[in-house]
């Protein structure tokens, strides 16, 4: 049985956003679905975040997909590149997954803190698409934290992703209204 983990935005938890209603949606099709608590969410820690996951994820297969949520998709992304190269992933879903960001300035020094080893710390993103080759995102056309194109190019450049830009959806929030993801269903 395919196992899905949906990993949650800076500042989530399980229960906010969309993810129970995916998590629903996903059940009724036969997945096991589970949202861990992310440590520390209010302060990601790369280290911490990548380590939750291989806790919970245990011995990872082809039957594991992932779907990340902002940080969470840059999480994922480092989570595989501490698997061995011959492991294989099913399938990951990126929403409003960033490589760049904007508009940190206004968040205040300790948002830029939190966030620069998230932006400055590279990515092997050969090692990412030899994991998982299929790859999906979906980005918003008024995403506040700006970059939309060039996430998109960079998702699909680096990593053969296939980009979809949904109009309105904000950072795939609450405060957005995005309180059901179903474009995410067809995925799966």
């Amino acid at each position: 049985m395919k196992r899905i983990f949906i990993i949650h935005r800076w500042g989530g938890t399980p229960n906010s956003d969309w993810y129970q209603w995916v998590l629903n949606e996903l059940q009724i099709k036969g997945y096991q679905v589970f949202i861990p608590i992310m440590p520390e969410t209010d302060k990601p820690d790369i280290n911490k975040w990548v380590s939750k996951l291989s806790e919970i994820i245990g011995t990872p297969d082809d039957d594991i997909c992932l779907i990340g949520h902002s940080i969470g998709s840059q999480t994922i992304m480092r989570y595989l590149m501490t698997l061995s190269e011959n492991t294989k992933i099913n399938k990951i879903v990126f929403v409003a997954g960033w490589l760049k960001l904007d508009g940190l300035a206004e968040e205040g020094e300790e948002i830029i803190n939190i966030a620069r080893p998230w932006l400055e710390t590279p990515i092997n993103f050969d090692r990412v698409k030899n994991i998982c080759p299929k790859i999906q995102v979906l980005l918003s056309s008024n995403e506040p934290f700006g970059y939309v194109e060039e996430n998109k190019k960079i998702f699909e450049e680096k990593l053969n992703a296939k980009v979809t830009i949904l109009k309105n959806k904000g950072h795939f929030t609450e405060d957005d209204s995005v309180k059901e993801l179903s474009e995410i269903l067809k995925f799966f």
